[in-house]
């Protein structure tokens, strides 16, 4: 099969369009009529049907497509991957992310990228709210943001959305505190605590509120060392997504008993996005949540020397 042929067929079977996959291909409609026909005939059968209302797919047709998606793809990736290699160490790439990503993805992610692009320049900063703008603008080429699992799915209608991972919080207690020991903490249990959150209306304290409490909260901070330290000197207690498992390594981190609540890490990337790096960054950091997701349950909160099951009321 002529790759050019699938490509153009491919084209058209996206836009159910003749017409529209010329323009987007900078081709006549008599040339892509002319390329689809003839990879029928080499192929043996019909793969698009013109309908009123447009173009159907037959069923070797939605075949095809599949494969000439993973075609389309691989080509993308070539090219990406290329120029990465003969200009990355030209090309900086800009990276905003929400502070617990900054402290337990992206660092992973960015070494695993510099094995493959030894000369790779990449800028991080920090950021929430203002981060899609900023994507928008050029000024950053990804952006990390979560939201509430439970919460309908916010995507800029202008920007690319990539899932990158699904992670429960956790109780993030002080070593010596007296529900350590537990395999499981119940958020009721920790009404009467102090806790230190990163705002005042976020998942954690929606969390305490489902629980039937609203948590006194001695701190308000982004902070990670900040928290950390609170944390570890028994001052507060506060919930810790996976990201932080290795940051708040020495903290007793503990499942949350019943329903946890739960957020969704994803990359913002403006549509089409050229610079060539972006593909090989976002592979690295599916790589790293990929890591993050799969370690066995007990790597991620440290065992303490009289780890006990957990204690009934």
């Amino acid at each position: 099969m002529d790759p050019r042929r699938v490509l153009t067929f491919r084209a058209v079977a996206h836009q159910r369009s003749f017409s529209n996959a010329a323009r987007e291909l900078s081709l006549s409609q008599p040339s892509v009529s002319n390329q689809v026909a003839a990879l029928e005939r080499e192929l043996g059968t019909r793969l698009l049907k013109r309908e009123p209302g447009g173009i159907r797919l037959t069923r070797d047709g939605q075949i095809l497509l599949a494969h000439a998606d993973a075609i389309a793809e691989r080509f993308q990736l070539a090219r990406t991957q290329l120029a990465a290699s003969a200009h990355g160490h030209r090309a900086r790439l800009r990276i905003g992310a929400f502070p617990t990503a900054l402290a337990g993805l992206v660092p992973a992610a960015i070494a695993e990228l510099r094995e493959r692009y030894p000369d790779t320049k990449v800028t991080v900063d920090e950021g929430t709210d203002d981060l899609p703008a900023r994507v928008r603008s050029g000024e950053l080429h990804i952006a990390l943001a979560f939201q509430d699992s439970t919460l309908p799915r916010q995507q800029p209608d202008d920007l690319e959305r990539r899932e990158l991972l699904s992670e429960d919080l956790m109780v993030a207690l002080a070593p010596d505190h007296r529900l350590a020991q537990r395999a499981e903490v119940r958020l009721a249990d920790l009404s009467d605590e102090d806790w230190t959150a990163a705002t005042t209306d976020g998942l954690i304290v929606r969390a305490c509120r489902a629980a039937g409490f609203e948590p006194n909260l001695v701190s308000i901070t982004h902070d990670q060392l900040a928290i950390r330290a609170l944390v570890t000197r028994g001052l507060a207690v506060t919930l810790a997504p996976q990201l932080l498992a290795e940051p708040f390594a020495g903290l007793a981190l503990r499942p949350i008993a019943g329903s946890a609540p739960s957020r969704d890490v994803y990359a913002l990337l403006p549509p089409g996005g050229r610079h060539p790096l972006l593909l090989p960054a976002l592979e690295a950091l599916d790589a790293t949540a990929a890591q993050l997701t799969t370690q066995p349950a007990s790597t991620p909160w440290p065992a303490t020397a009289h780890d006990a099951p957990s204690v009934s009321d």
